[in-house]
């Protein structure tokens, strides 16, 4: 057992020095695959001898379950915002201000880049690691540590045998621009709203419950500035000192720093990377100039928003004039039709820029943008570009406004705007832009759950023609499906029988299936126990499915629209033909044991899944809401509940746990509740 102890702690070690050489100081002596193995080697001894698994090993970055909400963490010390400038003159003036509070000083400046990121704060303790929060306000911030230790730059524990032990570090946290291109690419091809810039894009990851998704987004970080907790500690007399104590610790600093003795060093520093930015792997918006000596730090003292002792020079927003020659009309995965603007190619920020998002149909009438116009862009620290404005002296003669057309580009079906909401949407289901997300989700396990279509099949069916929309999938032969690449006779063959079961699933989870906006799984039950057909919710208006409690004016109006379009009902036709079931049985209201009752349910339960618990408590005479409120009357709470439980306790709304709930079903049943997590709802 000792050997195997020893064992472990070798390689931890390992991974910490390989760390360190590739954040810290970008020197890495072994290759990835060399690296992964390691950390699987000591993934493996750990599995085995769970009881040698400490806080700070390398395999803990991913450890933490999700959570709802993020506690609020004050600083000891607020962490304060800079005051910005944006010319020489105003660096001078900076340079001023210092030498008359500082009268006889000779003053040095470090000049470092100023990431373009989030800024947070990490405390170790003894070494390890002990909390990771956001600036916040300054006053206080959110604890995210356990989405900062997914993060491998920043160390679980600090390196250096006799190095002080309790301090504080705050740095910036970022995302470099190829790791924003690639998630925004798989963004786009989801259908997803993209990031604007890569900032946005860390922000939005931190935000993230779930400590595996921030792993998978390769965030980075670099530190600037450390303070020691421990008042009797001797601590460095510059700011510089504290950079290489930092590096030291094992915290990655910023490899671009300038000790500068005067203003025009400074300077220099400033206008040198203001034109070389773009040579950077990720975005930087500026310098920061500090005060070197802590001491002066200290004499100059703060405001109450920003430190005396240190500022930021921003640079320009980066722009340029073209022509947008064209107005092209994008139609997204999710039927959401954007335009873009065809530009006349124009270099900026290091690349040729040729088309720009113009967002909506209700920015193109703000901005008044026309084809044939020549425009000012911008990438003002946005990778994305973005049309400014419109120079309007250069409008030529005869350019008419633009109007966005009522028909999809890709599929020629008519198109819709709901009130209130800025996207021109195509609600067909057939159409070539958007049929293999849909036929995605026809397949997908909550809804006719065909085993074996995946992504990478759907797109082979839609790109060889065998597949136009889900109704296709019926007319799927083997010899068809055996014939692509990849897909043997025996593949073949399970998936026509997955397909072929799939006819059987129940009218509920066919209406989800079709993808209809704002029809959910639990507004498809609904809809399938009210109107006890396909045919019934298709002939159904808008009045007519608002009798029904749950059923709202947007989701009324989203149903209507579906079954409006003749391509829908085209394809409905086909499902028909194959032999789905398009009826089920109309609900009748039953005195059940949570008649009348509205549940909400929060956290994860054990037994069985949150579908199948909305339905023993919609079969029993019960309703699920989304959130609590003055009208619930039970919470079904699993492990981990998040805000709905604190709230349920606030407003004094009965709480029932899983056992409960059990015991009760069991009873208005008479027999056991079957312990098995797949249970169907129709038991």
């Amino acid at each position: 057992m000792a050997g195997i102890k020893q064992e472990i702690e070798k390689i931890r070690d390992e991974i910490r020095q390989h760390d360190y050489r590739y954040y810290v100081l970008g020197e890495p002596v072994i290759s990835d695959f060399e690296y992964d193995r390691l950390m699987k080697r000591l993934a493996d001894l750990e599995k085995a001898h769970p009881d040698l698994i400490t806080p700070d090993s390398p395999t803990r970055r991913v450890g933490g379950e999700p959570t709802k909400e993020f506690p609020s963490v004050r600083h000891q010390v607020p962490m304060l915002s800079l005051d910005n400038t944006y010319s020489q003159d105003e660096l001078r003036e900076f340079e001023k201000r210092n030498q008359n509070l500082l009268s006889g000083e000779n003053i040095e400046y470090v000049a470092e880049l100023k990431f373009d990121g989030i800024a947070v704060s990490l405390e170790y303790r003894d070494g390890m690691l002990f909390r990771g929060a956001t600036r916040g306000d300054g006053e206080r911030g959110d604890d995210i540590t356990a989405n900062l230790k997914t993060l491998r730059s920043i160390p679980l524990r600090l390196l250096g045998g006799k190095l002080p032990k309790n301090i504080e570090v705050r740095g910036e946290v970022y995302m470099t621009k190829a790791v924003f291109r690639k998630l925004n690419s798989e963004k786009e091809t989801e259908g997803e709203k993209l990031f604007a810039n890569p900032r946005n894009a860390t922000a939005g990851t931190l935000k993230q419950q779930d400590p595996a998704m921030v792993a998978r987004r390769n965030l980075e970080f670099s530190s600037y500035f450390m303070r020691l907790l421990d008042p009797s500690a001797r601590g460095p007399a510059t700011h510089l000192e504290s950079l290489h104590l930092l590096r030291d610790l094992g915290l990655p600093v910023s490899r671009h720093v300038a000790l500068c003795r005067g203003l025009w060093e400074v300077i220099d520093f400033c206008t040198g990377w203001e034109e070389k930015r773009d040579t950077l792997p990720y975005e930087i918006d500026g310098v920061v100039v500090k005060v070197n000596r802590l001491d002066l730090q200290e004499k100059l003292g703060s405001t109450a928003k920003s430190p005396r002792w240190a500022v930021a020079f921003k640079f320009k927003a980066r722009q340029a004039t073209t022509v947008l020659k064209a107005i092209h009309l994008q139609v997204g995965r999710t039927g959401i039709i954007t335009p873009v603007a065809v530009l006349e190619p124009v270099l900026l920020a290091g690349s040729t820029i040729s088309r720009a998002t113009l967002h909506n149909e209700d920015e193109i009438k703000r901005r008044d943008f026309r084809e044939g116009d020549t425009v000012l862009i911008e990438k003002g620290g946005d990778v994305i570009p973005k049309v400014v404005q419109v120079v309007s002296e250069k409008r030529p003669k005869g350019a008419a406004p633009y109007s966005m057309p009522r028909t999809c580009p890709a599929c020629g079906s008519e198109t819709i705007r709901v009130e209130g909401e800025a996207a021109l949407r195509c609600e067909n289901i057939a159409c070539s832009a958007q049929v293999q997300r849909r036929i995605g989700h026809f397949a997908s396990r909550t809804a006719m759950d065909i085993e074996g279509l995946g992504e990478a099949l759907i797109l082979q069916l839609v790109e060889s023609g065998l597949v136009r929309d889900y109704g296709d999938l019926y007319s799927l032969k083997k010899d068809d499906l055996a014939a692509l690449e990849r897909m043997g006779e025996k593949s073949a063959q399970n998936l026509v029988i997955a397909i072929e079961a799939s006819k059987a699933r129940p009218l509920d989870r066919l209406i989800f299936a079709l993808g209809i906006r704002h029809v959910g799984s639990g507004a498809a039950s609904l809809l399938a126990g009210a109107f006890g057909s396909l045919d019934a919710i298709r002939d159904a208006r808008e009045e007519d499915l608002l009798r029904f409690e749950g059923v709202g004016p947007v989701m009324a109006e989203s149903v209507v629209q579906f079954f409006r379009q003749k391509s829908n009902r085209d394809v409905i036709e086909k499902l028909r033909r194959a032999g789905l079931r398009l009826t089920g049985e109309v609900r009748k209201s039953r005195a059940g044991i949570f008649n009348g009752k509205t549940f909400v349910l929060t956290g994860a339960l054990s037994r069985f899944t949150r579908e199948a618990a909305s339905g023993l408590i919609e079969k029993e005479g019960g309703k699920i809401a989304s959130s609590v409120g003055k009208n619930t009357d039970y919470v079904l709470v699993g492990e981990n509940p998040g805000s709905k439980y604190t709230k349920a306790l606030d407003l004094g709304v009965a709480v029932m746990d899983e056992d409960t709930f059990v015991n009760l079903i069991s009873r208005s049943r008479k027999k056991p509740f079957s312990d098995d997590r797949q249970l169907k709802i129709d038991m």
